[in-house]
């Protein structure tokens, strides 16, 4: 299925052909999440897959033979992706780890009566949009990336496939008390990968021991995770994601946004961000703190 130049418009948010259907999208919103089911939840190039390989990880109490043997997106597949409800019947993981970009207006009415756990996963936005730039660079199902200025415009206007950023994290952190819900901000994962490890752990009622925790860490590190074929996205054909303009992981680093971002764009992208998020109370790491920052908080 390349459907590479298609995209599919659904409930006005545009998504890519390439694994999107009319019917696997509207199944997702049909869709009978078990209580043991563990979703993560994220807008694109916010660290989701980086959750996928945590949780592969706590479920296998560090052994990394799944993570470096099968592909994490059938280890977590795609709820609205078209393949997702053929993996699920043929599947015997427990418990099931499902993976959504969906915002919550559209999956959340299905949630709601639900024991689910929910993993929202949330990145400061101008990294999202320089990553998700220079992945639009590489990826054949998604459109002509055009100049960046271009691309700014598209992403604060919420005008790019999977929707706008700013609906996305409002709706879900909104409504994070009446759902099962635990937030972890890929700053939190990049700052403090055993604290975010051992958070996840408890929220998932998989106590780890101290050297289980330890295997996590060091087989989920970032470095690790790139040299693995089964998490970085290589195994994908070129004609798909053209492997010759970038990397699937690329840097992973906090603040990258300052290398491309000029001053003007900057000012810009916060005047719109503080205009669309003047009613929430969440807060963002946009730099990874200096030496004398960190020591601070120990």
């Amino acid at each position: 299925m390349a459907r590479l130049d298609v995209s599919e418009i659904f409930h006005g948010i545009l998504f890519p052909g390439h694994l999107h259907t009319q019917d696997s999208l509207q199944l997702a919103l049909k869709f009978q999440f078990q209580d043991t089911d563990v979703l993560i939840v994220s807008y694109p190039k916010s660290g989701t897959t980086w959750m996928q390989e945590m949780l592969t990880l706590i479920f296998s109490r560090g052994d990394p033979h799944l993570s470096q043997t099968i592909p994490n997106w059938t280890r977590a597949p795609w709820l609205e992706h078209y393949y997702c409800a053929d993996l699920l019947k043929t599947s015997t993981a427990a418990p099931r780890v499902l993976t959504t970009h969906l915002p919550y207006h559209l999956l959340g009415p299905t949630l709601q009566d639900s024991k689910a756990k929910i993993i929202y996963v949330s990145r400061n936005p101008k990294d999202v949009l320089v990553s998700f730039y220079h992945f639009h660079k590489m990826a054949n199902f998604l459109p002509d990336v055009g100049s960046f200025p271009e691309f700014l415009n598209q992403f604060l206007d919420g005008a790019l496939h999977f929707g706008s950023w700013f609906d996305h994290i409002e709706g879900w952190t909104s409504q994070a008390a009446a759902l099962n819900l635990l937030h972890i901000t890929y700053e939190e994962m990049s700052l403090d990968l055993q604290g975010t490890i051992k958070r996840l752990s408890s929220f998932l009622q998989c106590p780890l021991l101290e050297e289980e925790l330890n295997d996590c860490v060091r087989h989920c590190s970032f470095g690790c995770m790139k040299d693995n074929k089964m998490i970085n996205y290589t195994l994908i054909p070129d004609e798909i994601l053209d492997h010759s303009k970038g990397c699937f992981m690329r840097k992973g680093e906090i603040g990258d946004w300052k290398n491309m971002l000029t001053e003007e764009q900057n000012q810009y992208f916060d005047s719109v961000f503080k205009s669309k998020m003047q009613n929430s109370t969440l807060t963002f790491v946009w730099e990874k703190p200096t030496k004398d920052e960190s020591e601070m908080k120990q």
